[in-house]
């Protein structure tokens, strides 16, 4: 039997926590809880630190609570997450087929049982 996971690329992660909001209107979940959690990493400048520029990135990663949204799945849709992801920066799929696509130097995998 194959497993299932969640490819992150959190290169093109914007933060918008969109995928944070549609897990937590799927389930049902109060404020404060989802299966999805945005998290922010940074500030670090860029460049002269006079310039007051900083970088910013995110990453989305699941918590204890996803379930991979089985119940969409029994339905032959995907997560809820990666279909309300703005920047489709979040795959689901077989472990094989996620693993030839995963660059460890701009993607992240989740195995999510």
């Amino acid at each position: 039997m194959a497993k299932f996971g969640i490819l992150v690329d959190a290169q093109w992660c914007s933060g918008c926590h969109s995928c944070e909001i549609a897990c937590q209107m799927e389930h049902g979940m109060p404020v404060g809880q989802t299966g999805i959690q945005v998290v922010k990493i940074g500030p670090w400048p860029i460049g002269d630190e006079a310039d007051n520029n900083w970088q910013f990135s995110y990453l989305p990663i699941p918590t204890k609570q996803c379930d991979t949204c089985a119940a969409r799945r029994g339905l032959g849709k995907v997560p809820t997450c990666v279909q309300h992801c703005q920047s489709k920066c979040i795959e689901f799929g077989p472990l094989d087929e996620l693993n030839q696509r995963l660059d460890a130097k701009q993607k992240t995998l989740f195995v999510v049982a």
